[in-house]
C-alpha cells in the first residue's frame, strides 16, 4: 500500500503548529480583551500541575559479585545507570548492560522497557578487551545489535551457523568499541548495525570488543542469545517504565495483546535493521493506537521517531503486525 501521504500530512501539521503559535503571539500582544470600562479584567493563569517525583527503591548488585546496593530517585535510563554507578563507586560508562533477577548474561532478561517493582537489578561491567580480525565472506554477519540507552552498543544475538558463529572469541554480551579503528562508543544500535552492514564483502575488518566481567561460575560456553523469552516482559502487577527521553512512569503491566504486538515489532526490527529494542518496539505500538490507516501511522512515526528514517515497507509491516495482534491473529 502506498504511503505517499506521509510528507503532506507532516507538512500540514507543521503549518498548523506555526499558525497556532502566531495566533498565540498576537493574542499576547493585545493583552486580552477589555470590558466596557476600558480596563482589562485580571485573569489568574492556572498553575501547572505539580509533578510528584517517583521515589521507588530497587536493590542491585554487580553481576560478577558485590554487596547489595540500593538505587532510588531516578527518572530515566541514564539516571538509573548513574545511580547504580554511584552505589558501587564506579563510572556510569563502566556499566555495559543490566539484567533482571539473574547475574548471568541472559539476553532474555535484559533491563529494557520496564522494571517490575520487585525486580532485582544486576549490572554487568566492562571486563577483558579483545581485538578480532574478521574476513567478510558473506553479506550477513549474523549479528543482532542492541544498546543500553547510555552509549554502549553490544551483541544481543549470534545466528547459528553464521559467519560470526564460526569465531568463538566473539560472544553475546560483547560491547563493540570500534570498527576498523573508528570508535562507535556513544552510537545507537542502528548506527552500529549499519556500519557493520556497509562493510565491503570480500574484505577483512577489525573489531575492538569488550566482554562483560565474569565471576568464576559464569565462565561457560558462549551463548547464541537464544530465542525471545515466551514469558511476560515484566513481573508483578505494576512496573516502572523507563524512557531514554522523558520521565519514568509507574504503569500497569502490558496486556497479553500488547505484549504480543511488542514482541512482533521487535522481531521486525531485527529482520529489517539487525537490532533488538523493546523500548523502541513499545513506543511504535503506542504510536499505532488510535490510527486508522498506515498513512496516519507513518506520519505519527515520523513525528515521534523521525531520526530512524524507517522505510515504507517496514512501516507497513509494523502496521500490519500491530493490527494482527489487536485482532488476535497471533
Amino acid at each position: 500500500m502506498p504511503l505517499g501521504l506521509r510528507g503532506k500530512k507532516k507538512d500540514k501539521s507543521r503549518e498548523t503548529s506555526r499558525l497556532v503559535e502566531a495566533e498565540a503571539a498576537v493574542a499576547a500582544g493585545r493583552g486580552g480583551e477589555e470590558d466596557a470600562s476600558g480596563v482589562a479584567p485580571t485573569v489568574a493563569a492556572p498553575s501547572p500541575p505539580a509533578q510528584v517525583p517517583i521515589r521507588l527503591l530497587f536493590h542491585a548488585q554487580l553481576a560478577h559479585g558485590s554487596p547489595t546496593g540500593r538505587v532510588e530517585g531516578f527518572a530515566s535510563v541514564r539516571e538509573l545507570y548513574a545511580k547504580i554507578a554511584k552505589a558501587f563507586h564506579i563510572a556510569p560508562t563502566e556499566i555495559m548492560f543490566c539484567t533482571l533477577n539473574t547475574h548471568k548474561i541472559d539476553m532474555d532478561k535484559l533491563l529494557g522497557v520496564q522494571i517490575g517493582l520487585e525486580d532485582f537489578i544486576f549490572a554487568h561491567v566492562k571486563g577483558v578487551k579483545k581485538e578480532v580480525e574478521v574476513f567478510k565472506s558473506e553479506d550477513s554477519l549474523g549479528l543482532t545489535i542492541t544498546d543500553n540507552g547510555n552509549g554502549c552498543a553490544f551483541i544481543k544475538r549470534i545466528k547459528a551457523g553464521s559467519l560470526i558463529d564460526q569465531i568463538p572469541v566473539i560472544c553475546v554480551g560483547d560491547h563493540i568499541e570500534s570498527i576498523n579503528g573508528k570508535s562507535v562508543v556513544g552510537c545507537r544500535h542502528y548506527e552500529v548495525a549499519k556500519n557493520l552492514k556497509d562493510l565491503e564483502k570480500g574484505q577483512t575488518f577489525t573489531l575492538k570488543l569488550i566482554e562483560p566481567l565474569k565471576s568464576f561460575d559464569m565462565i561457560e560456553p558462549r551463548s547464541k542469545g537464544g530465542s525471545f523469552a515466551e514469558g511476560k516482559i515484566t513481573r508483578g502487577k505494576e512496573t516502572l517504565r523507563l524512557r531514554s527521553k522523558g520521565p519514568a512512569t509507574v504503569e500497569e503491566m502490558p496486556s497479553d495483546i500488547e505484549e504480543k504486538a511488542i514482541k512482533k515489532v521487535d522481531d521486525l526490527l531485527e529482520m529489517y535493521m539487525g537490532i533488538r529494542d523493546l523500548e523502541l518496539a513499545a513506543t511504535m505500538v503506542e504510536t499505532g493506537k488510535g490510527k486508522n490507516n498506515p498513512d496516519e501511522f507513518a506520519v505519527a512515526l515520523d513525528e515521534a521517531l523521525g531520526d530512524f528514517a524507517f522505510p515504507d515497507e517496514f512501516v507497513f509491516d509494523v502496521w500490519g503486525a500491530i493490527g494482527d495482534a489487536m485482532q488476535g491473529r497471533f
